[in-house]
């Protein structure tokens, strides 16, 4: 009887690779059609491998930490004769799991969990009760991989904490020379994977893109109050919030067309000018770790266009709910430093990109106001803007205009405009 391979699938526009994280079948298992049998990560993103056919697992080709391709063999399968076949049902009810509950009952007993839920909640010893009583946030309130990772982050954070527990020098994969001296009460936290791998992309964007930061301010004032008056009634008609961010990302866009090398990458020697418009917001994850979302095509957007895609992204990123294609493709970044209070920040521009702008907290401030009959002081909303840019590429003319554009952009705004 001929063997079953299941095979990476392509899991994101230009993912070529992921690497395996957790296997959910060993050998000799049985896999249903449409099941769950293994866990990748790409880049930050995580994505599930489904077996398209049923059968016993007769091998495992490769192991937790190997990085596979897109088409490689991941695990080969013996079909069952239909009288050997198991006849549980697609769902079964979660069984097997240690119980904390000391004979309290489930409020929802009966629930139905996935595979992958299962194999979580086996691994990380969650009881019955505990993911009885977890609310979920997939279709018909069912619990889903991000409920159980922010449960667990969140029971984590109420254990103690490990303290170090003598004054012995803390190593760093990076600089073992220049490792820290421990010292009493410190506590040692091992970077998770996402984290790891922001570090090592920060630290190679610095060390590949000699970075000059550019700064700006606006005047926000009128595009502040015309928010505040219409902000009701977009959210009536169009059925979404009106943040600060797309309107900040349509100057971005106006200000691109102006300078489109701005909106470029470096390969070499070779400048990249990309054609299209592919704007990346960072967005901070619950767990504080960073994610940067893509709105592919902003230039095609209209306002409320760019409110419902940034609104789209924003919650899928609060739900760990992103996809490979959702922070693919990026051509030019956008950060939100004021939305944690910020008056400016310096930001590290995202490779392969040659700038990123961070936008900074609006404050009203004392300012000279420009009237009909000359000039007066009074009170302004003011924000700061701040370009990092790669100098390789980006002069500091360009740089300099490219940002100022931005503010002029923001200060001009239409107070007449139409929603």
């Amino acid at each position: 009887m001929a063997l079953i391979e299941i095979c990476l699938p392509k899991i994101g526009e230009s993912v070529n690779e992921a690497k395996v994280i957790n296997w959910l079948k060993k050998v000799g298992d049985y896999v249903k059609p449409n099941e769950v049998v293994l866990e990748v990560a790409t880049d930050k993103v995580d994505s599930e491998v489904v077996a398209e056919h049923e059968g016993y697992v007769e091998a495992l080709l490769c192991v937790v930490g190997d990085t596979v391709t897109t088409g490689q063999a991941l695990m080969r399968l013996t079909p069952p004769k239909a009288e050997n076949a198991p006849q549980s049902p697609k769902d079964a009810p979660i069984a097997s799991l240690p119980d904390s509950s000391n004979g309290a009952k489930s409020k929802d007993k009966g629930r139905f969990y996935s595979p992958l839920v299962r194999a979580i909640a086996e691994k990380e010893q969650i009881s019955s009760l505990e993911l009885a009583n977890l609310e979920g946030s997939g279709q018909d309130k069912r619990l889903t991989k991000s409920d159980l990772i922010n449960f667990l982050a969140m029971r984590k954070a109420d254990l103690e904490s490990v303290v170090v527990p003598k004054a012995t020098s803390v190593s760093t994969p990076t600089s073992k020379a220049n490792a820290p001296l421990a010292m009493h009460g410190d506590e040692l936290i091992e970077m998770d994977r996402m984290r790891k791998l922001i570090a090592d992309h920060m630290v190679q964007s610095k060390q590949t893109s000699p970075h000059v930061t550019a700064f700006s301010e606006a005047d926000l004032t009128n595009l502040v109050n015309w928010r505040e008056a219409i902000k009701s009634n977009f959210e009536t008609i169009h059925n979404e919030k009106l943040t600060f961010t797309p309107i900040f990302l349509e100057a971005i866009v106006k200000a691109i067309k102006d300078f489109p090398l701005i909106n470029a990458s470096v390969d070499g020697y070779n400048i990249i000018k990309r054609k299209q418009v592919n704007i990346g917001m960072a967005a901070a994850l619950p767990n504080g770790n960073l994610i940067v979302p893509v709105i592919k095509n902003a230039d095609e957007l209209n306002l409320v266009g760019l409110a419902k895609r940034v609104n789209q992204l924003a919650d899928k990123a609060r739900k760990g709910l992103l996809k490979p294609d959702d922070i693919q493709g990026g051509t030019f970044t956008l950060s939100n430093v004021g939305a944690f209070g910020n008056i400016m920040g310096t930001p590290i521009i995202n490779q392969p990109q040659v700038a990123i702008l961070a936008t900074g907290i609006i404050k009203k401030r004392p300012s000279v106001i420009k009237t009909a009959h000359g000039y007066s002081l009074g009170i302004a909303d003011v924000m700061y803007l701040s370009l990092s840019f790669d100098h390789r590429v980006v002069d500091g003319a360009l740089g300099g205009r490219f940002v100022s554009r931005v503010a002029e952009y923001l200060e001009n705004f239409d107070m007449n405009r139409s929603i």
